[in-house]
């Protein structure tokens, strides 16, 4: 069975650019990109695995989460 791996926008070349990756994983962007274009693409792909995107701040703490899919009924999304 295949687990369900978490996508992370993470900031690169210090700071300056962001890739979305798979948590422990190889990165799913090739090419680096503003933090904007790197969560909408992290926000597709998580919608296709059903999978929650985690987006970092430039100094790599985390800024924000949000999952998109495969959720527990009994849990209510109060962000969106």
């Amino acid at each position: 069975m295949r687990t369900k791996r978490n996508i992370h926008v993470v900031p690169i070349e210090g700071g300056r650019a962001f890739v979305a990756r798979l948590a422990r994983g190889r990165s799913l962007m090739r090419v680096p990109a503003t933090q904007g274009i790197a969560i909408r693409f992290a926000i597709r792909e998580a919608r296709r695995r059903r999978c929650e995107v985690v987006i970092h701040r430039p100094d790599g703490r985390i800024r924000d989460k949000d999952s998109y899919g495969g959720d527990s009924p009994r849990h209510r999304d109060t962000k969106h």
